[in-house]
Formats: structure tokens, C-alpha cells, sequence
């Protein structure tokens, strides 16, 4: 086992491999090496396929979920760590690779600790295999004396202007934290610069995130035409593994977004937090991948050594653990609580999981894999997903499920140029409709379907046409899973009802009924929440919704909502609601009054402490 620490852009990620090639590791299996991101895992392997003299997927490919891209002769093979995590499910011993390396193995994604965990193991059965462990380098710069700024995205766009203005050329890496930031900062930046007038160089704005049209995305890799300067305005995606060339000028507010999940509520917030002191290392190494650069960081050294982790706090202690926890499950790793990690996750949030696939049928009461929980772990999905999906064989609904599971992946199909975001706005509302999100999602697939995948077709109705290729092949992929498991696909026609019933069955914890003051209540929590503006139901706002993820803005709203029939949920989780005492319905205008069995799931109990360490 070998630890590798390089500067960022030093060559860990494209060099390392192809010397490893070059040594004759190849003759004895592949060269594996795992990316946090799937846009890294593509592009660098694009930059080593060039390198290499060959074609993308033949000597050197790439494996994301629901994409492959290789080959036969693939020796040096990019992959998601997830996607190695799911390889070594079929394969425990990963016998047709000689080298795996875990790269940027600082920024501690939950894939990545748990595979410090197995490939710890499986080097006792496998001496011959060699582990590369590889990081960005952690020491601390000096920085200026400056008083902090308190208005961070302000400063930022006042740093880029004063740079474009004053500085030699060179392009601009803007480092902000989301989707959000980055339209207005790029809309402000706009009426900026034309408030400059003519005789201002032209400065190119380019955003980018991972809800951007790709062909929008690939736009920040072309060299501006001479006598211009391009500002890239990216979230931490560009933070490392990401070669943009030109870039010799780098922003660093030291902020970004983290997911955090909440195992007692079940909720998921992405939450605005300060960087790590490692983070800042790879940000400002930005600036000097392609030539001398400068690094402008918005942050005093008090602010450095007091506010900023030294190390981004690993994703295993602050997201949600279900996927994970089935596919260890499946592994055979039988207790976790007790699982080799490198920085042990919360007790409860192994138990809030394990809760979670009891209450779906996944483990029994022993907690241990059922029939239903070894099917669910065999699709590379969110278990409620494959639970979904699972459910809709049965209520003869599969062929619709599999569309809408596919279109849910590829994230936001919509987009609204900021000079049209009326007319984008009345084609969207065309495809609403009265039950939902989910079949909204269905109607905009097979009206594509309808015009034979036409590209023009997304264009005239703003829709992201890559993104609805994507689900094409997501959908494809999963229907070779249903083939291989014999799960029939069948359509259930104009009985949406039968729709309806196997989302909620994925996702009855996911339920929420109106507040006759305002918004809706959560089922388990009784926590407040809004339906999105963005969805179909936001006008009409039914009484019993399910919903399939929460996101924090100004309020917490739910996004991706579907009308349901409260009855459902004791009828498809009854190991999770029961029908309420009729006793406190006296202030209740509702026949049916439905509730968790909190007994069962909030209270510690010999169960969580015994039966689950089984």
C-alpha cells in the first residue's frame, strides 16, 4: 500500500496511472482508479486516453453509474468509487485488476472510507495487489492581513472585475457555492461589465454546475478569442481533478455547499459551510496547473486557522447511509456497528438506516438481508427507488416506474435562459399535471418518445436534450436488470392509481399532509414544510402528498410531489403507520388520521442495540 501527496496539477491522477502501464502492471490485471465525481472520471480519462494514442474506451475508459464506457482492452479503467464499490459486490476479490488507486482521497466521500475498510481486507487475500492512496498536499499558505468580508458573493464579483481590469492576461476561476450563487453572480457580472461601456476588454462568463445542459458545460474548456479573458464561475467541481487551461487567476471565498443528513428527522440540507484549510490547498493550485498564477482568497489567516476545519468532516458522518448500508449488507459485512472505518459514522444514523429497510421489507427482524432486500441491492439505485420499482411489478405498473425512476436520475430537464424565462415558463406548464410531479416527469418522456427523440423537438420546449438522452440509456440499463431477474414490465395504462401506489410505497416516509394555517406537516417529524414553486402541484395544494427529497432555500420544500390517498400508507407500510387513536380525533376534520408507530422507531430499545448488530 502506497500513499502518494503531490501538489494539485503535479500529475497525480493522468501520470501515475500510465507509468504504472508503462512498468508492465497491466500484463497482470487493470489499473482501477477512482474519482469522488463523474465528470472528473470522464474528462480525465478523455486526457489519458489522448496521452495514451487511443480512442476513449478501448486501452483507457471510463464506468459511471449507468455508463460504460469501456472495452475488452481497457488495462487503465476511470471509475466513480461507488461504481468500484458496486464491482467488488460481484466481485469480492476484484480479480481482474492488479492496481487500484483511490484518488483525492481527502475529500472523503462515504464510497471512499468504506473502501479504505474492504481494500484493507482484501490485501490479506490478495498480497499481489497494490493500493495507491493519493492526496493534494495540506500545508498552509501565508495570507495577507486584510480585514474578512462580510459580503462574500459581493467582494468575489468585485475581485473579478479588479483582476480583469488590472491584471495581465490570463482566465478567472470563480469558486461559489451553487446553482443559485452562481446565476446571479454571472447576471451581475453581465450588467457589471455593460455598465463599463465599450472600450472594457470583453470578459466571457461561463457557469458552471452539475444541473448546466452538458454542451454549456464543455463551453469552459474552449480558449476565448484573443484580446478577451473567460471568468469560469464554478462550484467545488472545478476544485481539483478538472484541468481548465488559461486559468492563471483564482477567487477563493472559501465557502461551499455540504449535504448533511439529519437520521433523526430523516431529512437531508444542503447547508452553506466554510471549506477546510485541505480544501483551499486544491483551489488555489488552480491558478498554477497551466503557468504562474495568482490565488485571490477572500478570508483573513485568523479566519484560516480558527473558522476552517483542517479537514472537510467525511461524508460518511453527515450523510444519509442507506445505500451504503445495503450494499455492505449484500457484501456479507453483517455488523456494521463494528465495520473497520477509518472515522465510524453515528450509531444512530446506521440505526435510522436500518430502521428505514426494516420498515421497507428489505431486513427482517433479525436484521438480516430478505429476498426483497437482495433484489432491491442488485439496482444501482436509492434503496427507496428500488423498492419502488420492486413494488410496481406487482401493481402491473413497471413499465411507467422504470421512465419516471430513469428521468428522477438525470436531475433538473428543464431550463430557463434568463432572456426567455416566460415562454420557458408556459412550455413547462403544458406538460403539469393534476396528480403530480412523478407524472409530469412520465408525460415530458413520452411526448419526446412521441416526436421519435427529437432534438429540435427539447429546444422548441426548453428541455435539456442530453439530459433526456441520459434517461433513455438509464432506463435502457435498467430494463437489462429487469431482464436479468425476470421482473416482468408491464404498463398499466390510464390507471394512474396503480403509478401513485407504487411511489407511495417506496416512499411513505416521505409523507406530508396539509397544515390547515400554512404549508404542509411531515408524517414522522411533524416538521413544517412547502411544496416547491417549481412543481406542478404548487397551485393547486392537495391534502396528502409524498414527495421525494426536501432542499433548503428559504423555507424546506419538497420537490418531486405526488397526490396520494392517506389509506395507502397503512395498506403499503404497515410496519411503519397505523391508523390513529380514534380517541384524539376528536379536533380532527379528517376521517382518516394516520401516524408513525414512534415506538417502534424513536424510542432505543434491545432491538436496535442486539438484534441489529446481527
Amino acid at each position: 500500500m502506497l500513499v502518494v501527496i503531490g501538489e494539485t496539477g503535479s500529475g497525480k491522477t493522468t501520470q501515475v496511472t500510465q507509468y504504472l502501464a508503462e512498468a508492465g502492471y497491466t500484463t497482470k490485471g487493470k489499473i482501477g482508479c477512482t474519482q469522488p465525481r463523474r465528470v472528473a472520471a470522464m474528462s480525465v480519462a478523455k486526457r489519458v486516453a489522448e496521452e495514451f494514442a487511443c480512442r476513449l474506451g478501448e486501452e483507457v475508459g471510463y464506468a459511471i453509474r449507468f455508463e460504460d464506457c469501456t472495452g475488452p482492452d481497457t488495462v487503465i479503467k476511470y471509475m466513480t468509487d461507488g461504481m468500484l464499490l458496486r464491482e467488488i459486490l460481484l466481485d469480492e476479490n476484484l480479480s481482474h485488476y492488479s492496481v487500484i488507486m483511490l484518488d483525492e482521497a481527502h475529500e472523503r466521500t462515504i464510497h471512499t472510507d468504506v473502501l479504505f475498510g474492504i481494500l484493507k481486507k482484501l490485501l490479506k487475500r490478495r498480497p499481489d495487489l497494490r493500493l495507491i492512496f493519493t492526496s493534494a498536499t495540506l500545508d498552509a499558505d501565508k495570507f495577507s492581513g486584510k480585514q474578512p468580508e462580510s459580503d462574500y458573493l459581493d467582494a468575489a464579483l468585485i475581485t473579478v472585475l479588479q483582476i480583469h481590469l488590472t491584471e495581465p492576461e490570463g482566465d478567472i476561476l470563480l469558486f461559489l457555492t451553487g446553482q443559485e450563487d452562481i446565476d446571479s453572480a454571472c447576471q451581475s457580472l453581465y450588467e457589471k461589465m455593460k455598465n463599463l461601456g465599450k472600450n472594457v476588454p470583453e470578459l466571457i462568463i461561463l457557469p458552471v454546475y452539475s444541473a448546466l445542459p452538458s454542451e454549456m458545460q464543455s463551453r469552459i474548456f474552449d480558449p476565448p478569442s484573443p484580446g478577451t479573458r473567460k471568468v469560469v464561475v464554478a462550484t467545488n467541481i472545478a476544485e481539483a481533478s478538472l484541468t481548465i487551461y488559461g486559468i492563471y487567476y483564482v477567487v477563493d471565498p472559501a465557502f461551499a455547499k455540504q449535504n448533511v443528513y439529519n437520521p433523526k428527522q430523516g431529512l437531508e440540507s444542503l447547508v452553506i459551510t466554510p471549506i477546510s484549510q485541505a480544501s483551499s490547498k486544491p483551489r488555489a493550485g488552480c491558478a498554477g496547473r497551466t503557468g504562474p498564477g495568482k490565488c485571490y482568497r477572500l478570508y483573513t489567516e485568523s479566519a484560516y486557522l480558527n473558522e476552517m476545519p483542517p479537514t472537510s468532516i467525511p461524508e460518511i458522518q453527515r450523510i444519509n447511509l442507506g445505500m451504503t448500508t445495503l450494499t455492505m449488507k449484500a457484501m456479507g459485512i453483517s455488523d456494521l456497528l463494528s465495520f473497520d472505518f477509518m472515522d465510524p459514522p453515528q450509531p444512530q444514523a446506521l440505526i435510522s438506516a436500518m430502521e428505514q429497510f426494516y420498515s421497507l421489507g428489505a431486513f427482517d427482524q433479525e436484521g438480516l438481508l430478505t429476498k426483497l432486500g437482495r433484489k432491491m441491492a442488485e439496482f444501482p439505485l436509492e434503496p427507496p427507488l428500488s423498492k419502488m420499482l420492486l413494488a410496481s411489478v406487482d401493481l402491473g405498473c413497471s413499465y411507467e416506474i422504470l421512465t419516471m425512476i430513469a428521468m428522477i436520475q438525470t436531475g433538473n430537464i428543464f431550463y430557463r435562459p434568463r432572456e426567455k424565462q416566460s415562454q420557458a415558463e408556459q412550455k413547462r406548464s403544458k406538460f403539469f399535471q393534476p396528480e403530480g410531479d412523478h407524472l409530469m416527469l412520465l408525460a415530458v418522456y413520452e411526448a419526446w418518445k412521441a416526436k421519435n427523440f427529437s432534438g429540435q423537438w427539447c429546444f422548441e420546449n426548453f428541455i435539456q436534450s442530453r439530459s433526456l438522452r441520459r434517461a433513455h440509456d438509464v432506463r435502457k440499463q435498467l430494463l437489462s436488470i429487469m431482464d436479468k431477474y425476470k421482473l416482468d414490465v408491464v404498463s398499466a395504462g390510464k390507471n394512474l392509481m396503480k403509478i401513485r401506489k407504487a411511489i407511495t410505497a417506496g416512499f411513505f416516509f416521505h409523507g406530508a399532509r396539509k397544515d390547515p394555517q400554512e404549508g404542509y406537516r411531515t408524517l414522522v417529524e411533524n416538521q413544517p414544510v412547502y411544496i416547491h414553486p417549481s412543481s406542478a402541484l404548487f397551485q393547486r395544494q392537495p391534502d396528502w402528498v409524498i414527495y421525494h427529497d426536501l432542499v433548503m432555500t428559504a423555507k424546506e420544500y419538497m420537490r418531486e410531489v405526488t397526490v396520494i390517498d392517506p389509506k395507502w400508507l397503512v395498506d403499503l407500510a404497515p410496519r411503519f403507520f397505523k391508523v390513529a387513536d380514534p380517541t384524539r380525533m376528536s379536533k380532527r376534520k379528517r376521517q382518516e388520521c394516520i401516524e408513525p408507530l414512534y415506538d417502534r422507531y424513536h424510542k432505543p430499545n434491545s432491538w436496535h442495540l442486539s438484534k441489529r448488530r446481527a
